[in-house]
């Protein structure tokens, strides 16, 4: 069998700092609700902007357009849920969105936008945490019994070409202070 360590490790980190953030979204914002208070919403933001810029514009990129085609052409067996994990992909700039609008909603129009805002924000994650352990129990396991060395060695690279460090790497200078901002409220953040 292949070496999979490398690339199986990044990706499970990177699936593992979201869900991390997607978590202390959660609870920041249940905190405020239970403090009968608004939340941080600079924090939530930066929160949002992460999930949209790490995640759905680097990581869902590298499974949709490498991984999930590989594993097509190695077997079908996965087709029915790479097939939805893919439509998740092509939803979650729109979803993220939404949650973004929510929120400027809340912070500029009150506390009557607050119920729509943890709705959405509610759905949005058990969506995502969902997604994540689709593609962690079969997807995942799939590729490990199909890829050879020299996937594993792409995969391996092309999800190496980012900074993500909610997932153990040094941040790019861009995105030090959004880390920053993360770490400090994000259980299981590097520090």
């Amino acid at each position: 069998m292949a070496d999979t360590t490398a690339a199986l490790r990044i990706i499970r980190d990177e699936h593992a700092a979201l869900a991390s953030v997607l978590h202390a979204l959660l609870l920041l914002v249940r905190d405020a609700r239970h403090r009968n208070r608004a939340p941080d919403f600079r924090c939530l933001r930066a929160m949002l902007f992460y999930v949209d810029e790490f995640p759905e514009r680097l990581h869902h990129v590298k499974e949709t357009t490498m991984l999930f085609p590989r594993l097509r052409e190695l077997t079908s067996e996965a087709d029915a849920v790479l097939k939805q994990l893919d439509g998740d992909h092509a939803s979650g700039a729109r979803r993220v969105r939404e949650l973004e609008h929510l929120l400027t909603a809340w912070e500029l129009l009150g506390e009557a936008r607050r119920p729509a805002f943890e709705r959405a924000l509610d759905e949005y994650v058990e969506f995502y945490l969902n997604h994540m352990r689709v593609e962690e129990t079969a997807v995942l396991p799939l590729a490990e019994r199909c890829f050879g060395a020299a996937d594993w060695l792409i995969l391996e690279r092309a999800f190496g070409t980012h900074r993500d460090a909610l997932a153990g790497a040094e941040p790019e200078a861009q995105y030090a202070a959004l880390f920053r901002t993360l770490a400090s409220v994000t259980p299981c953040a590097p520090r």
